[in-house]
């Protein structure tokens, strides 16, 4: 085993090896040194070292690393993720027509010339986009597009990393959809799933992020190539850990045994359009609700702890400095210069523990240059941005393991609760998985 070990550990090192002149040898050395880290905290977190499959877990991380590679390094690789994006982007200018035919001069450039950059409503320009989104991709699953792609790129890892085919689509899967609709391509696998297929399951849904939300990211200014970086890298990232924490112990169950399952198709392409459009509502519906309570209940528990810093001499005390200080570490392993580990912890922090659409709003305030880093006065650097737009890709926060839970656990209800013991190790899972490719992605921008 050691001998396969050193195998595959030398040929993701001689990748590493390759082309890296242009990335400064302090850069790289924390890279590495993140990584091992990383690596090293789902190790110590795992819950039978002796039954880690070294092939599975070192084949994993060199699929993520040479993704992550071809598309930030390679000039043919930044090419096809560049028409990518531009082919996404235009898809989501059809939203447009949509808003402007609802809303009407409430989505026009001539909010900003009154409003200035308070032009910019989140209700009016982005959550409408989860709606256009949901209704096209269940159009697409409705004539088998969806599939399509889930079973070329599953049988990919499948074939590769020698997991289960229902593991290995479910992970597919998530590259496009959430982690409560992708289980629905496995589900006639779910109940016959090991623990540790179960487990990769949710660590797959956690690490990754929907389709109709990763537009609505990007149009908060988040560029869109570095966010399909990071879902196609969440694929063989989230097994990584996944086998890497509760790797597989018991005997897979065959195919065979698998139990088909009678879904209510949509009558038609119309029927299907109306019944995304219908959850894309309630989608935008939620996240809405759910920024609106948790940036006034965060105020709330920022304004308590000024007040009682107060009486200590810290009035500026505030949730975001306890998540910086906290994170900071992490932060700067992942190759983010320390003067705004500070900052990029607080942002984590905020991810992990309210959701990754109210980090992603507030990074978007130092995309657009309209904050400062504290520690330095100075707009913050394209380095970082670069690293938290990787980082905050991720279901993994507090409020989607509970979502999980629910929605998986309504699927199989008599393991519902097996699923429950599972969600806080998938939650850290997921996180580790979102830092990792950050921090692959800090080891090529260079800078």
């Amino acid at each position: 085993m050691l001998t396969r070990f050193g195998f595959y550990a030398a040929a993701a090192g001689g990748f590493f090896t390759q082309g890296f002149y242009r990335i400064t040898h302090m850069n790289t050395a924390i890279g590495i040194l993140g990584i091992v880290v990383l690596l090293g905290i789902g190790y110590l977190l795992s819950e039978n070292r002796r039954a880690i499959n070294l092939r599975t877990v070192v084949l994993a991380f060199t699929i993520e690393l040479a993704l992550g590679g071809l598309i930030l390094y390679s000039p043919a690789g930044q090419h096809v993720l560049f028409v990518m994006a531009e082919a996404v982007t235009t898809v989501i200018n059809f939203n447009n027509a949509g808003t402007s035919f609802i809303f009407g001069g409430l989505v026009s450039d001539k909010m900003f010339a009154i409003f200035g950059s308070g032009g910019f409503v989140i209700a009016l320009r982005v959550l409408p986009i989860i709606v256009f989104f949901s209704a096209l991709s269940a159009v697409l699953y409705y004539l088998g597009i969806m599939q399509i792609l889930v079973r070329w790129v599953g049988g990919a890892l499948q074939r590769l990393l020698k997991t289960s085919r229902a593991e290995s689509m479910n992970s597919a899967a998530n590259i496009f959809l959430g982690v409560t609709e992708a289980p629905l391509l496995v589900k006639p696998y779910l109940g016959s799933m090991t623990r540790s297929e179960l487990f990769a399951v949710l660590c797959g849904g956690l690490a990754s992020i929907a389709g109709t939300m990763l537009v609505s990211y990007a149009s908060l200014g988040v560029k869109m190539e570095y966010l399909l970086a990071a879902s196609f890298m969440a694929a063989p990232g989230g097994l990584l850990f996944a086998k890497l924490m509760i790797p597989e112990t018991q005997q897979t169950a065959d195919e065979s045994d698998a139990k088909p399952v009678q879904e209510n198709r949509p009558a038609n392409i119309i029927d299907a359009a109306a019944e995304g459009a219908i959850n894309g509502l309630n989608m935008a519906l939620a996240v809405g609700a759910m920024l609106l309570a948790f940036v006034s209940l965060v105020a709330l528990l920022n304004g308590l702890l000024g007040g009682v810093g107060g009486w200590f001499g810290l009035p500026d005390l505030s949730m975001e400095l306890i998540l910086g200080y906290l994170l900071s570490p992490l932060a700067w392993l992942m190759g983010i210069p320390w003067n705004e580990a500070l900052t990029s912890g607080a942002i984590i922090g905020q991810k992990i523990v309210i959701n990754e659409f109210f980090a992603y709003a507030n990074l978007a305030e130092y995309l657009k240059g309209n904050e400062v880093v504290a520690a330095t006065g100075l707009p913050m650097t394209e380095r970082t941005q670069i690293i938290l737009s990787f980082a905050l890709c991720g279901f993994a926060n507090f409020g989607t393991v509970a979502i999980a839970i629910g929605g998986i656990g309504s699927l199989i209800p008599n393991r519902r609760k097996e699923i429950a013991t599972l969600g806080m190790k998938a939650l850290v899972a997921g996180v580790l998985s979102n830092l990792m490719a950050a921090t692959i992605a800090g080891l090529f921008i260079g800078g």
